[in-house]
């Protein structure tokens, strides 16, 4: 295909609405660090400066992808995926730790973070390797693959004590679920996000009557619901399910009353005594009826009995800061002036912005410094104190219409190369969203991931826009 083609050929809405967001970021950036002292936007040692010659780069970098030849793409996705591979263990091995991470590689005046470019190179692999022909998901070798492709980056990015940027490795489920993953592995991995929660959020309370931890008590509960619910789905075995759970819980009610009135015990046991018998009526249901199910939905049992412990002790085992994180988030202890300091005045920033926000460079907030990483991971803060409700409303739509969008591009390509890869892109950024704003506003743990277009830094800028850019150019060659 010509030159001229591909711009006939290229999404404009996603590159108008990639441009606007690029615009307003630079502003929103302008507002977090304007500074009374050097109130020039164009001088190129402030921050809002070094934002706008990493946008114009950015520009430059989209440019010259969109005029590389897509197959080019496709051929070196491998080994793309190795040199970054490479460049993430040089960086653990060389750099120098910066807040407690060691993810930046100095590189003359310039500071890249490899976290950052190891996204799209791993979307590049696994659409590549997904695309080959005869390929299956459910084929385990297959899986295993897979698997490496995802978690070779991710421990090593986590090694770099960069947990956010490693976090945004479990998006690709999302991709593999499109691509015909079975959906009881991402209910499994929803499943394991329930059990932590509850798990954590209920540690060390104890049950009125028992010596019964509340944390292990609920989820051991749901480990016996979640079987019972499978053996519906799955088998609908209703009346099966029915009897199962309401023996269980008449069982654990009994037990209850008794370490309450008679002598007081852990029912914890009494829990387990219940999944082992489930367990052994599981198996001997495969054994009558020669039924793999029977024996998955047992394995889903113990991994999930297995997970509960195995984090509880991962957990104990997190630094300080990083259990005092989650245990903020959720709510399980309140410390505003230590772990707590960033989001309680994030949430004070956007609160006092109200309807309509103060006014571009009025935030009192922001420009006061009272948060923390203002302009970098906790920029939307910026946009609720300055623009307000309708300003930060208008942000997300503006996210949920390119999100929407590049799943319209997806779905009309004509390879599965490209069809993989466009839901990559997709999933990142959703991750990137969910984590980030639920950050801002307290809903998830701080762990310090980008809001994609909108933060300051090159490394992060660049990184999604070649990440984007990729894709629209592997869409500018389709076969209509």
């Amino acid at each position: 295909m010509n030159r001229r083609s591909i711009w006939k050929q290229v999404d404009w809405i996603s590159i108008a609405l990639y441009l606007t967001m690029i615009v307003i970021g630079w502003f929103t950036v302008c507002g977090a660090s304007y500074s009374y002292e050097n109130a020039d936007f164009f001088d190129f040692s402030t921050r809002a400066g070094k934002q706008l010659v990493w946008i114009c780069c950015s520009l430059g970098i989209a440019f010259i992808l969109m005029m590389l030849d897509d197959d080019l793409y496709e051929i070196f996705s491998y080994l793309i995926y190795a040199v970054m591979i490479v460049l993430l263990i040089v960086t653990l091995a060389i750099a120098t730790e910066t807040k407690g991470s060691r993810s930046w590689l100095d590189i003359g005046p310039f500071r890249l973070q490899p976290a950052e470019f190891a996204k799209f190179a791993t979307a590049l692999a696994l659409a590549k390797f997904m695309s080959a022909y005869g390929f299956t998901i459910r084929n385990w070798k297959n899986a295993l693959i897979i698997a490496a492709l995802i978690l070779v980056p991710m421990l090593i990015i986590i090694l770099q004590q960069e947990t956010g940027s490693a976090l945004v490795y479990a998006s690709f489920l999302l991709v593999l679920y499109r691509m015909g993953m079975p959906g009881s592995v991402l209910f499994s991995g929803l499943a394991a996000t329930i059990y932590f929660i509850v798990g954590i959020r209920f540690n060390g309370d104890i049950i009125e009557g028992t010596t019964s931890d509340l944390g292990i008590f609920s989820v051991m509960l749901m480990i016996q619901f979640f079987v019972c619910a499978m053996l519906v789905v799955y088998r609908e075995k209703w009346k099966l399910a029915f009897n199962l759970l309401g023996g269980s819980l008449a069982i654990i009610l009994v037990a209850y009353l008794v370490s309450k009135h008679v002598i007081v015990f852990d029912i914890i046991y009494v829990e387990w005594g219940v999944l082992t018998i489930t367990l052994v009526y599981l198996f001997y249901l495969y054994v009558r009826e020669r039924k793999y199910t029977y024996l998955l939905i047992a394995l889903f049992a113990v991994s999930s009995a297995s997970f509960l412990y195995a984090s509880s002790y991962l957990f104990n085992h997190f630094k300080p800061y990083q259990q005092a994180r989650i245990q903020v988030t959720l709510g399980i202890k309140e410390d505003l002036s230590g772990v707590g300091y960033n989001v309680n005045q994030s949430k004070i920033a956007i609160g006092s912005g109200g309807l309509s926000g103060k006014g571009f460079l009025n935030g009192t907030q922001t420009k006061l410094k009272y948060v923390p990483e203002q302009d970098t991971d906790f920029i939307f803060c910026t946009i609720g104190e300055e623009q307000g409700f309708i300003g930060a409303t208008g942000v997300l739509v503006l996210f949920l219409a390119l999100i929407l969008r590049l799943i319209v591009v997806a779905e009309r390509q004509s390879s599965t190369f490209g069809l993989i890869y466009g839901y990559s892109v997709v999933s990142i950024l959703l991750m990137h969203l969910f984590v980030n704003i639920g950050m801002v506003l307290g809903i998830t743990p701080v762990i310090g991931i980008p809001l994609p277009f909108f933060s300051y830094g090159g490394s992060s800028l660049w990184g999604f826009t070649i990440l984007l850019f990729i894709f629209l150019r592997i869409d500018a060659s389709r076969k209509s």
